[in-house]
C-alpha cells in the first residue's frame, strides 16, 4: 500500500505543480502539452519526486474574453477560469478551484535522510481568486501585477511508515494572499528558448487549528509546530536565450528569499532538478529533491547547451547551482553553502513536438552516509500536442518572446 500511495504521489504533482501558483498574468496562448519529470538519487533513500501532468490552456473558451486553464494529474485537478478586461481594459480576474490525494504530503529529510517515521500524506483542496493588471500595455517588454487570494484546506493521515508516537498535524485551514510584480516572463515549458523575468513576490499564509506536533516533549503535544501566520519575500532574475543561428542555449537563474515566522510547511525547499515542480523551482543538481529546508536564502544556477549534430536535434548541456542558505530551525546541517553540478543529453523532434532529457547531478555538500557527495539521475519529457508542427526555435505569437529575439539579433 505505501508504495502505490508514493506511485500515486509522482504521478499527482500536487505540491510540485506550478500552475497553482499565483501567475503574473492569463495565458494568451492556446497549449496542449504533456509534462513528466523524475529525479533518481543514486545512493540513499529519498521521497519519490517526479510529476506527470497533462495542462490544457484555451483562450476563447465559450467567449472571447473567457481562458480556461486546466492541469491534470490522476488524483489531482487545478483549473482556473480566466475573464479578460473586468475591471478595465489592461486588467483582468481569474477563479481557481484545485485539489485532490496527497495534495499536501509531507517527507521529512533532515541531514541527509529522510526520515519516513515523521513523514505523512495529506489531502487538499483550494479555491482562489485573483486580479491581473498590466502596468505598461504597448510596451517591449510587460510589467504585471498580481494580487491573490485563497482559502486552503489540507486534511493530514498518517501511512504505514508513520511512527505510532509521531502527532500528525490537525486539519489545517490557512487563507493565503500573494502579490507581486513580474517584468517580462517565462513561457510554461521545459526548456524554454527565450526567457527573461525580474519579479518581486509577498506572499502570506494565515492558519486556522495551528499549534504543536511531532513527539511529544516537556508536556507539550509535540517537538515541532504549525506558526499561525508565515509571511514569505523572494525574487527572481532570469535571463535565458537560444542563439538563432547556432541554435546554442545558456540561462542564468538569481532567486533569493527570506521570510518570517516560516515553518516546515512554508519554508523554502531546495534541491533536486525538476523544472516545472513549481512556478519558482529551487534546483540543486545531485541533492534530493525539497532535501534542504531554509529560512532565508539566495540561489544562482546556470547552464549552457551546444548542439551535437547538423540538424540540431541532439545537445548536451553543462549546469551548475550554488547556494547559500539559513536553515529552518531544527533542521540545521554543517555549513551554509551549497553547491551542484551536472550536465545532460537532450533529443528534440525535428517538429519540436516533442523532446526528452537525460541528466545527471552531483552535490557537493549534500550529506550521504559516506559523508559529503551525492548523484542523481533524471529523466524530463514534454510533449506539445498542439504546436506539432512549430520549429526548432519559433518565438510564435507572443509579442515579448519575438520582441526580445529582434533585440538580441542585433547584437549577432
Amino acid at each position: 500500500m505505501r508504495v502505490l500511495e508514493r506511485w500515486y504521489g509522482i504521478l499527482l504533482l500536487p505540491v510540485l505543480l506550478w500552475p497553482s501558483s499565483a501567475r503574473a498574468q492569463i495565458d494568451p496562448v492556446k497549449r496542449e502539452l504533456i509534462q513528466f519529470g523524475y529525479n533518481q538519487p543514486v545512493e540513499g533513500q529519498a521521497p519519490l519526486s517526479g510529476y506527470a501532468f497533462y495542462y490544457y490552456n484555451e483562450p476563447g473558451f465559450l467567449s472571447s474574453n473567457l481562458t480556461l486553464r486546466l492541469a491534470v494529474a490522476p488524483v489531482y485537478l487545478d483549473s482556473e477560469l480566466g475573464i479578460s478586461h473586468v475591471l478595465d481594459t489592461n486588467t483582468d480576474i481569474g477563479i481557481g478551484l484545485a485539489g485532490g490525494g496527497f495534495a499536501d504530503s509531507y517527507n521529512e529529510v533532515r541531514q541527509g535522510k529522510y526520515i519516513q517515521a515523521e513523514s505523512f500524506n495529506g489531502n487538499g483542496a483550494t479555491l482562489s481568486g485573483s486580479v491581473y493588471h498590466l502596468f505598461n500595455p504597448g510596451q517591449l517588454i510587460p510589467l504585471n501585477g498580481v494580487l491573490r487570494g485563497e482559502v486552503h484546506y489540507a486534511n493530514y493521515e498518517r501511512d504505514d511508515d508513520t511512527d505510532p508516537n509521531f502527532t500528525i498535524p490537525r486539519d489545517l485551514t490557512s487563507f493565503n494572499v500573494r502579490t507581486g510584480f513580474r517584468l517580462g516572463g517565462q513561457e510554461p515549458l521545459m526548456l524554454p528558448d527565450v526567457a527573461m523575468e525580474l519579479s518581486l513576490w509577498y506572499e502570506g499564509q494565515f492558519r486556522e487549528n495551528y499549534g504543536y506536533y511531532g513527539y511529544p516533549v516537556n508536556g507539550s503535544l509535540g517537538d515541532r509546530q504549525v506558526e499561525a501566520a508565515s509571511h514569505l519575500f523572494w525574487g527572481r532574475a532570469l535571463f535565458a536565450y537560444t542563439l538563432p543561428q547556432s541554435k546554442q542555449h545558456f540561462a542564468l537563474n538569481l532567486t533569493a528569499g527570506t521570510s518570517s515566522n516560516p515553518d516546515r510547511f512554508s519554508a523554502y525547499r531546495l534541491g533536486g532538478f525538476l523544472p516545472l515542480a513549481s512556478e519558482f523551482p529551487l534546483s540543486l543538481p545531485g541533492y534530493y529533491y525539497q532535501e534542504i529546508s531554509a529560512s532565508r536564502f539566495a540561489l544562482l544556477n546556470g547552464n549552457y547547451s551546444i548542439p551535437l549534430d547538423a540538424k540540431k536535434r541532439w545537445s548536451v548541456t553543462a549546469a551548475g547551482s550554488v547556494a547559500v542558505v539559513d536553515y529552518l530551525p531544527g533542521l540545521e546541517q554543517p555549513g551554509q553553502w551549497h553547491s551542484g553540478a551536472g550536465g545532460g543529453i537532450t533529443y528534440r523532434s525535428n517538429s519540436g513536438a516533442w523532446q526528452v532529457m537525460l541528466d545527471y547531478g552531483y552535490g557537493f555538500q549534500a550529506l550521504r552516509d559516506h559523508g559529503p557527495g551525492a548523484q542523481s539521475v533524471g529523466i524530463l519529457i514534454q510533449f506539445n500536442l498542439f504546436h506539432t508542427q512549430s520549429g526548432y526555435y519559433d518565438p510564435g505569437d507572443n509579442i515579448f518572446i519575438r520582441g526580445m529575439d529582434r533585440f538580441l539579433n542585433s547584437f549577432q
